[in-house]
């Protein structure tokens, strides 16, 4: 590879280190590409794929790799293209509150920046501290905000991305309403780096809230908590999060980092922002709400209390990796009244299959991720656990991926839910941007 493939000027390793640290994301499913390359800017990127178009060799870009369904695994080969090192933040504009950074950018590094200037940049995917901007832009990644605030998607104003023959292209406009011609920018979130390689993304910013509440409620069943769910919102409130955890999302944190969390069947954690008159009164309601509905509530108004409370909910994904079994994971979605039978689905099948399920996950907007816990020997019947939920969350009138899209791991399912003929577009679509099939190739479709 290293002889076919002359990048002057551009970092690249074929050293095993780098390519067995290369060769895997946080799906755990591992192969070896041909060679990493780091780029540090848009003309290394375009480089790279001019180069390998010629040659017809496969090229994965990359983020940080902590997406859950090999959406960055060179499962041909290939060139792994890291984009970590475009990591600037180029300009923050606080009068027009945009962006502009490159996809390197770590979420949480952007957070904080905005913070000191009063400004804030509402998807925080779990893992805010390690996951990129470009990751997020690829998978359109939501986060516990999702309710009050959207997704990825609902931010991106423009985009700058490199097509698989490379060529620059830009898509979207630095204004906030734009209709001409067809949306690119929009085709390229959430596609999973198959169409295009993002090298600069402009994202519209908001002003902080003057205020925020966090609130821990508690129920002895999860149809209780679905209850409450829905009164909240028929309320008239609208929470900026709502995170459930089942009993043994609860229980994993509490193993791996005694928190003080109360186990209870359903936990639900509950932001409110906004003005500070606003919150307190919502904060009020809610407890009031809660408490009709049969649930316990903790009100944490500090920023030290509101945090510890945050640090449990997002200890649960390195809780349960410590816990030394398999796991299957999918993010997926229903609508918010069919909660509570999703929920009494995974106990049932779990308990038929011997199989342990954990599932916790952005409840206000339906979005659960379901864990099934397994040991070595009890695979066949893990698998056959995740076929019955996909089946289910279908029948339920869902979709199989809230926000960590289909890489590899869902691609076998694809077909429930999207039509042959839906299928063919898309296909068309990626031969139209990608027509030697060199960028990312195996994601997605079947």
């Amino acid at each position: 590879m290293r002889e076919a493939l002359k990048f002057s000027g551009i970092e690249f390793s074929d050293s095993p280190e780098d390519l067995f640290c290369y060769g895997f994301d946080a799906s755990r499913l591992k192969t070896t590409p041909g060679i990493v390359v780091w780029a540090k800017g848009v003309e290394d990127v375009a480089s790279v794929m001019k180069i390998a178009s010629e040659k017809g060799v496969p090229v994965v870009p990359r983020g940080a790799g902590t997406a859950t369904t090999g959406a960055s695994t060179p499962v041909e080969g290939g060139v792994v293209l890291s984009l970590e090192k475009m990591q600037r933040i180029i300009e923050i504009d606080e009068e027009n509150m945009d962006v502009l950074v490159e996809p390197g950018v770590i979420n949480g590094r952007l957070q904080r920046g905005l913070e000191v200037l009063d400004l804030f940049y509402p998807p925080d995917p779990a893992s805010l501290e390690f996951c990129t901007i470009g990751g997020n832009v690829a998978l359109n990644a939501g986060g516990p905000r999702g309710l009050k605030y959207g997704v990825t998607r609902d931010y991106v104003l423009e985009l700058e991305a490199v097509t698989p023959e490379g060529t620059v292209i830009r898509a979207g406009a630095r204004t906030l309403k734009r209709t001409v011609g067809y949306d690119l920018k929009d085709l390229l979130i959430g596609s999973e780096g198959t169409l295009a390689i993002i090298t600069k993304i402009r994202l519209r910013v908001l002003p902080m809230p003057e205020r925020r509440i966090t609130l821990l409620t508690t129920f002895d069943s999860i149809s209780r908590c679905g209850d409450f769910i829905l009164s909240v919102l028929k309320a008239g409130i609208l929470p900026s999060c709502m995170e459930l955890m089942d009993r043994g999302a609860v229980e994993v944190v509490e193993e791996y980092r005694a928190t003080g969390l109360p186990v209870a069947e359903a936990s639900l954690l509950i932001e409110l922002d906004g003005s500070n008159r606003t919150v307190i009164q919502d904060a009020e309601r809610v407890a009031e709400v809660c408490r009709r509905c049969g649930g316990e509530v903790q009100v944490a108004e500090d920023h030290l209390s509101q945090e510890a409370l945050w640090k449990a909910r997002r200890s649960i994904a390195p809780a349960l990796y410590r816990l030394g079994s398999e796991k299957i994971n999918h993010d997926v979605v229903v609508p918010r009244r069919q909660i509570p039978t999703l929920f009494e689905f995974l106990r049932k099948v779990s308990g038929q299959q011997d199989v342990k399920v954990v599932a916790f996950g952005h409840a206000g907007d339906g979005n659960i991720h379901i864990n099934i816990l397994y040991h070595r020997e009890l695979e066949q019947s893990a698998r056959a656990v995740a076929k019955r939920l996909i089946e289910e969350v279908l029948r339920l009138e869902g979709t199989i991926s809230g926000e960590h899209g289909v890489g590899l791991t869902k691609r076998q399912y694809i077909g429930l839910e999207i039509s042959n003929r839906e299928m063919d577009i898309m296909r068309g679509i990626k031969r139209l941007f990608d027509p030697k099939g060199i960028l990312n190739p195996g994601k997605v479709f079947p």
